[in-house]
């Protein structure tokens, strides 16, 4: 089990516990958070669940697969370093900590 904090457009955090093998976009979406709308139910077929990862876990999670990168390319505002679809960052006890800022807007 990880402690993940989403924390919304406007500054506002979340910290939940998500359990290990769900993905951080589960882990929103099963704790109600707003700013993760996930409309594909996680098969990263849209860019609806969109974050940007905290400057200091950047290097701590896997990289991202093709698909990912092509997906993110429809996201608002992506950043190439720090962006990432929740669909595709399964949890682990690794992210214990992890923090995500969720953008203006999921388009």
């Amino acid at each position: 089990m990880a402690k993940i904090t989403y924390i919304e457009h406007g500054g506002k955090e979340h910290t939940v516990n998500v359990a290990n093998g769900l993905t951080v976009m589960e882990g929103a979406r099963d704790n109600n958070i707003p700013g993760i709308e996930a409309d594909c139910g996680g098969a990263c077929a849209c860019s609806t669940c969109h974050v940007y990862v905290h400057p200091d876990w950047v290097e701590k999670i896997p990289a991202k697969d093709d698909m990912e990168e092509d997906m993110l390319d429809f996201a608002f505002e992506p950043d190439a370093a720090r962006s990432r679809l929740t669909c595709q960052v399964k949890v682990t006890d690794a992210l214990d900590g992890l923090i995500v800022q969720m953008p203006e807007k999921q388009i």
